[in-house]
């Protein structure tokens, strides 16, 4: 049991009824572990990942993940973390951000019925009768709802808060009773929620879940957590060669936290690669390099691992182009940099993709492009590099 808890600690901020915990994992009995979602549009990236380890962990001793779709909460909307009052999603758009999720996650969780069940908490809320429902907010003070910092702040910057966003957190809670769950693994901005479905489970006579909150890591640019909006992300479905090219782009601070939170490596390894990216230069590469290595040998396998560490240094410590460049066609005989970019990167937008010419990340041919207005003679071939890794042979049509 120390085990399991020593391993689940290595990525941990904090639980909540540790104690629970251990008698849990000393009964033998198959815990149930909540792990719910809103299926607004899913883009699940390294940081989300580091608690579906800490689940698979679990899964491979015999637990079980109950993975919760909030269908019905997702028409109501989550109001952690927004200043504004979150758009309503349609019942088609639930259904398409559902099937997503369950997409990403099984590149984590084991899904095979012994350890993986699905619900939605529809199977419920659609069922319950309004009396029923009242009962439930009966069971919650507003003072006890107020007392979340996010509504606070709204309120104190005279923003509106809808009263469905203040049931929220009452329908996360009980579903934590409606599904039986165990334990909960979630980021700190969960705690206020889960632990009112401590609460609920409680009063109604459950056992109450334990909570487990987990670390969290900055973006890839080492300021805030990582987020699409922010483009600081490590995508869980990012190619074996983007997750390699933004790993090697990182602060040198953040190689310790990365290799701990994001890797299985040894605690004695990670605290060799801490020393040596204190030391900056080629150390500091070297140790983004074994980073690197170890973050995509866990998702996509050693064998792939090892083709990417040796594709970067051929690429960047010989100074060569890398042999597979994507080929991507155009009519124009002259274009400007920015419209290049436009072309090869879009899903990227024009104040990005600036941010890159400004960083010097751009290059045509091999020599650095600093003006977005610049023009491009395209009666020939040629070659752009934007980013660290991200190339593309310019062909007219």
């Amino acid at each position: 049991m120390n085990t399991v808890l020593d391993r689940l600690r290595r990525t941990t901020d904090s639980i909540v009824g540790e104690a629970d915990l251990s008698e849990r994992l000393e009964s033998g009995r198959p815990l149930r572990i909540k792990y719910g979602v809103d299926c607004t549009a899913p883009d699940l990236h390294l940081g989300h990942a580091v608690n579906l380890w800490m689940m698979r962990q679990l899964q491979d001793l015999g637990h079980q993940v109950v993975f919760l779709l909030g269908d019905l909460t997702t028409r109501v909307g989550d109001p952690t973390g927004r200043s504004e009052t979150r758009p309503v999603l349609t019942p088609e758009e639930i259904e398409a951000n559902a099937q997503s999720f369950l997409e990403q996650v099984s590149l984590v969780l084991r899904t095979d019925p012994a350890v993986f069940e699905v619900r939605r908490n529809s199977e419920w809320y659609d069922a319950m009768r309004v009396a029923e429902l009242l009962s439930l907010f009966a069971q919650v003070t507003h003072a006890q709802l107020m007392s979340r910092d996010m509504f606070r702040d709204r309120v104190a910057a005279g923003r509106e808060i809808a009263v469905h966003e203040l049931i929220y957190p009452v329908l996360q809670a009980y579903d934590s009773f409606a599904m039986r769950s165990d334990l909960t693994i979630v980021g700190s901005d969960q705690l206020f929620n889960e632990q009112l479905g401590r609460h609920f489970q409680q009063r109604l006579g459950a056992p109450p879940q334990v909570v487990i909150t987990t670390t969290i890591t900055p973006g890839i640019d080492g300021r805030a957590k990582q987020s699409k909006s922010l483009n600081n992300y490590i995508g869980l479905t990012d190619s074996p060669r983007d997750k390699f090219g933004k790993l090697m782009s990182i602060l040198d601070s953040l190689v310790e936290p990365y290799a701990r939170v994001y890797t299985e490596l040894p605690l004695e390894t990670v605290a060799a690669l801490e020393a040596a990216a204190a030391h900056g230069g080629p150390q500091a590469r070297d140790a983004k390099l074994r980073l690197a290595a170890a973050v995509v040998t866990r998702y996509h396998g050693a064998g792939t691992a090892k083709a990417e560490l040796d594709a970067f240094r051929r690429t960047f410590s010989d100074r060569t182009q890398p042999e597979d460049i994507p080929e991507l066609v155009v009519t124009d005989t002259v274009a400007t940099t920015l419209d290049l970019l436009l072309a090869a990167r879009p899903t990227d937008s024009k104040s990005e993709l600036r941010r890159l010419i400004r960083q010097g990340a751009v290059t045509i041919n091999g020599i650095r492009a600093d003006d977005p207005l610049g023009t491009v003679d395209l009666t020939a071939d040629v070659v752009l590099k934007s980013g660290a890794r991200t190339w593309h042979r310019i062909r007219r049509h």
